[in-house]
């Protein structure tokens, strides 16, 4: 690539959002590119990846990662093509997976949260961010390691054909557990019952979630895995068995309330069945993503695992493209592609 003359279009936080993100909290800009140093590379993008999670980012508050700053680089995951390197381990023309950002190059030394990694030759190079990324692995974790699923146990997941709540249903099917998907439209329901496999699914947009669960779980409930909070997580919580656990991946249903979301009012119930709410973040098990991405790869290639993404075009859609997680239009892993490779 010719870098004569080349400059880097980019979304840059304008202000903070209050209520529902927009476009306007962002700005688009472009900028120069600069030189590369020692042990450092020019990535292009070609696909970003959009999570529930970069609707805290925007917040000024204390979190698990600092929030994106006034003038910043909106963060994101990223699949990137390697345009030229000082890093022995990559190469001109490298495909690799990070988190470089809404911006069409980046200069990275590959380490830390911008850290660069290689996608295998033999998997679709967008499945890295999401059966394969933060998303699956969220799944894994979190269903596995805080909801501990036994075989006959009842399941209900929220957010359930979303990129994660698919993913966490499927692996409990794998469990032996009886699974129960909540999400918003007829196709996505279809999709979640007829090849997910999950037991049942109810429609959120059109019935009546508390009446439906309790015709649908008449044996209580034994996991909770909760990416929506709300209403649901308050319904949920009245019909939990003994040692039942909740596991909080999200409450995405209050990210852009302007004002803090009252806790669930139904929350003796924990008491009374001595059950189990823990929330997780998927990061405080990186040094078990190896493992974890070699069984979900096992599961996909045995045909146990499906999954879906919702890729979209173009840069200057990125603003628009978040939006998309927050009014249910997406329908899987939400992605944009900026770019084709070299």
């Amino acid at each position: 690539m010719n870098k004569k003359n080349l400059r880097n279009r980019r979304w840059v936080l304008e202000n903070r959002p209050r209520g529902m993100v927009s476009k306007d909290n962002f700005k688009f800009e472009e900028s120069d590119i600069e030189d590369i140093k020692d042990d450092e590379m020019l990535v292009k993008n070609l696909y970003f990846g959009f999570d529930p999670t970069q609707r805290g980012w925007l917040n000024d508050m204390k979190s698990y990662m600092p929030p994106v700053q006034i003038g910043e680089v909106m963060r994101s995951s990223t699949i990137s093509q390697v345009v030229e390197s000082n890093i022995p381990d990559f190469k001109q023309g490298d495909i690799v997976q990070g988190s470089f950002g809404w911006q069409e190059f980046a200069i990275t030394n590959g380490k830390g949260f911008m850290n660069a990694n290689k996608i295998p030759e033999d998997i679709p190079v967008t499945s890295s961010l999401s059966v394969y990324g933060v998303t699956g692995l969220t799944a894994y974790f979190g269903l596995l390691d805080v909801g501990k699923p036994k075989e006959g146990d009842t399941v209900v997941i929220s957010g359930a054909a979303g990129a994660t709540g698919s993913v966490a249903g499927q692996i409990a099917k794998l469990k032996g557990c009886r699974v129960i998907g909540i999400a918003g439209g007829v196709k996505k329901c279809r999709w979640l019952t007829e090849t997910a496999n999950f037991d049942a699914a109810i429609d959120y947009k059109t019935a009546d979630l508390n009446e439906s669960l309790r015709e649908l779980c008449p044996n209580g409930i034994d996991v909770v895995f909760d990416n929506v909070g709300g209403e649901f997580l308050n319904t949920a919580l009245t019909l939990i068995n003994m040692n039942a656990r909740v596991v909080l991946c999200g409450a995405i249903s209050t990210y852009n309330d302007e004002t803090p979301t009252p806790g669930p009012s139904t929350y003796m119930s924990l008491v009374i069945m001595r059950a189990r709410m823990e929330g997780f973040i998927v990061l405080d098990y990186l040094d078990k993503f190896p493992e974890a991405i070699r069984e979900l790869r096992n599961w996909v290639k045995e045909g146990k695992i499906s999954y879906l993404e919702d890729i979209q075009e173009g840069i200057e859609n990125a603003p628009e493209t978040l939006v998309r997680l927050f009014t249910g239009q997406n329908f899987g892993k939400q992605l944009l592609k900026i770019a084709e490779p070299d």
